[in-house]
């Protein structure tokens, strides 16, 4: 164990370890990071919701199952946030929108929450999103602009931005985000941890997502390890999702630890229609060929599909219209501008062009699935620039008017509903984390945990 006596830093499996060991509980790690919070979280703005009281509760809950030698789960007691977009008993669930009513009634935990409270783990609060995690970078008018630990005049990125900040900046080990455009790698890569998209479906989700199969639920952690960990848990059944992947014969954990050397891997610099910033190409350049040279089979290639971004803003489109127009009137006038033109265009997309984007999302499917029979992973930077100027949701001065323009590696992957994660590759010469995506086939997620953690370990060496 690096650091036994001080929990912000410690990883997930450090802190579970040192529970067993007798060196550190619970409550001693949960006070240690709700004292972080309150120190640091001020110049973040991380957390939308705090609760110290119930999350002593539930450390003093777990440093007793311990004591008695009766852990109830994978990670009982490790300290965890929750993007505020899960349903959570007890606490609102606003979804970064001053239209929702904060006072409830809220008696339900969505799948990924019920999932953790079972395994006994420590709930420290809920982390910020911007309305709707409509965009990928994290500000709201309801909570304001959420900062990058690494450089707080930088943006966290998006949409689970809290989630990513809070993890880089130690306040709680682990947290869980949701994906639907790159929600989860986005903030990942410029806050510098991991963030784990898995197949569409591995993990269940209630309520159904109004932007369907672009939807995904993803652990965000400081090493692989922790993300398979989590993994264990939050793909465990629930009956709330009809869409769902029937359970795992394995276990993530169990399977992490497989000989990955010789598998072929396909280096893809730009997917053959993205600009790259140099510093990020480099880097991620770096870290590949030490791959090769430790017996990954690489080869630069394409996978063989343009840029599907007009697809995508559709189908995005039309879920953020969906959604928006269950929320009370008087909404269409408190939302920021750009959020409002998305709405009105999603108001004018008929079945026909849904539909047609729907069949553009297969062929690239299609297209990957055949690539995958030739290449078991499919490397890409995760995001091409660092992070830039916090508050804005497009580098300022770059000319782009949405948010996908500047993260071309992402959203396709969310469209054929793959697998995929952000490991960190290092620091610009300004100290801004870059990150590396490792994508496999569908339901290959067990494979690609364990391409990762080599990776990670490789690159650590």
């Amino acid at each position: 164990m690096n650091h036994p006596t001080d929990p912000t830093v410690m990883t997930a499996v450090e802190l579970v370890s040192a529970y067993a060991a007798g060196v550190l509980s619970p409550v001693e790690a949960t006070e240690a990071i709700l004292r972080a919070i309150a120190e640091r979280d001020g110049a973040l703005n991380a957390f939308c919701l705090v609760d110290p009281d119930r999350a002593m509760v539930q450390a003093k809950e777990s440093e007793a199952r311990w004591q008695s030698g009766h852990a109830r789960g994978l990670l009982d007691g490790v300290p965890i946030s929750i993007k505020d977009i899960f349903l959570t008993e007890g606490w609102p669930t606003r979804r970064g929108s001053a239209s929702i009513d904060p006072a409830g009634p809220w008696s339900v935990d969505s799948p990924a929450v019920a999932r953790l409270r079972e395994d006994g783990m420590v709930f420290l609060g809920k982390t910020t999103t911007p309305e709707i995690a409509w965009k990928a970078v994290t500000d709201s008018p309801l909570t304001g602009i959420t900062r990058n630990p690494a450089d707080p005049a930088t943006t966290a990125g998006g949409s689970s931005g809290g989630s990513a900040a809070a993890v880089a900046a130690g306040l709680g080990p682990v947290s869980v985000g949701t994906d639907g455009g790159g929600s989860v790698r986005i903030p990942a890569a410029f806050c510098g941890i991991v963030g784990f998209k898995p197949t569409y479906g591995r993990i269940p989700l209630y309520p159904a997502s109004p932007f369907g199969p672009l939807a995904h639920i993803g652990p965000m952690t400081r090493t692989v390890e922790e993300a398979a960990l989590l993994m264990d848990i939050l793909s465990l059944p629930d009956p709330r999702d009809p869409t769902a992947l029937a359970p795992m014969l394995t276990t993530f954990r169990a399977e992490m630890h497989r000989d990955v050397r010789g598998l072929r891997v396909a280096y893809s610099p730009t997917l053959g229609y993205a600009e790259v910033d140099p510093e990020v190409a480099a880097m991620v350049d770096a870290a590949v060929q030490r791959l090769a040279a430790a017996e990954l089979r690489v080869s630069a290639t394409d996978p063989g599909f343009d840029d599907p971004r007009e697809a995508f803003e559709l189908l995005w489109a039309a879920g953020a219209a969906t959604m928006l127009s269950g929320f009370p009137t008087g909404t269409r006038e408190r939302v920021e501008p750009a959020l409002r033109l998305l709405w009105e265009r999603g108001e004018t997309i008929s079945a026909v062009d849904y539909l047609a984007a729907r069949n553009e999302a297969a062929r690239i499917g299609i297209t990957m699935g055949a690539f995958h029979t030739d290449y078991d992973v499919l490397i890409t930077p995760t995001v091409p620039i660092p992070a830039f100027e916090a508050g804005h949701d497009v580098p300022p001065g770059s000319g782009m008017r949405s948010w996908p323009e500047w993260t071309p590696f992402t959203y396709p992957f969310n469209l054929t509903q793959q697998p995929a994660i952000s490991i960190p590759v290092g620091t610009t010469r300004a100290g801004l984390p870059v990150g590396m995506q490792l994508i496999g086939p569908r339901h290959s997620d067990d494979l690609l945990l364990a391409v990762a953690r080599y990776a990670e370990f490789v690159l650590a060496s």
